[in-house]
């Protein structure tokens, strides 16, 4: 009888090990994780604007064209690296680009504009973290592509890259 009870440590070593094997070879990728408010309105929310003194309404923002809605700040490395494609969708495809700024710094966040140019017609001062929780964001940074009638129609997680830009294009002409 001893000897029985002297394998069950053994036997859940080996099946917490399973399950640490199994979760590390399943495909989980964030990217793909459904938003609650793909197909919903824009959330609504008021804060202050980076670009001016004034304070920056969605219901101003969002409703009249497609607007690429991205979340990002100056400490996120793989901010910077997209930034070239946010300038993109900007000056090459004419879109209206919205920024969220999470959690930095104003003026580190103007002279990084500065530095990297400012695609974005405006930039909302997303301090403490509760717009991006209004939008449902894991981390940044995060891509959202608003048709012309404020419905959330795309997100993206992750930095965009080459192919991710394609993409988002692609579902920007359909959603025309």
């Amino acid at each position: 009888m001893n000897k029985h009870l002297l394998n069950i440590p053994f036997v859940l070593f080996f099946i917490m090990l399973l399950i640490f094997f199994y979760l590390l070879v399943i495909d989980r990728n964030p990217a793909r994780i459904q938003s609650a408010l793909l197909d919903n309105k824009v959330p609504e929310f008021e804060v202050d604007s980076l670009l001016n003194d004034e304070k920056f309404f969605s219901s101003k923002e969002f409703g009249e064209q497609i607007v690429i809605v991205n979340f990002f700040a100056t400490w996120c490395k793989p901010c910077e690296a997209e930034h070239i494609f946010i300038k993109k969708f900007s000056d090459k495809n004419k879109l209206k680009i919205v920024g969220i700024n999470y959690k930095d710094n104003p003026k580190k966040t103007i002279k990084w504009l500065k530095k990297l140019g400012n695609p974005y017609s405006n930039i909302a001062l997303d301090k403490k973290g509760k717009v991006a929780i209004d939008w449902g964001v894991y981390g940044i940074p995060e891509t959202f592509v608003v048709n012309s009638t404020g419905i959330i129609k795309y997100r993206h997680v992750g930095p965009i890259t080459k192919n991710i830009y394609k993409k988002i294009t692609e579902v920007i002409r359909k959603t025309n």
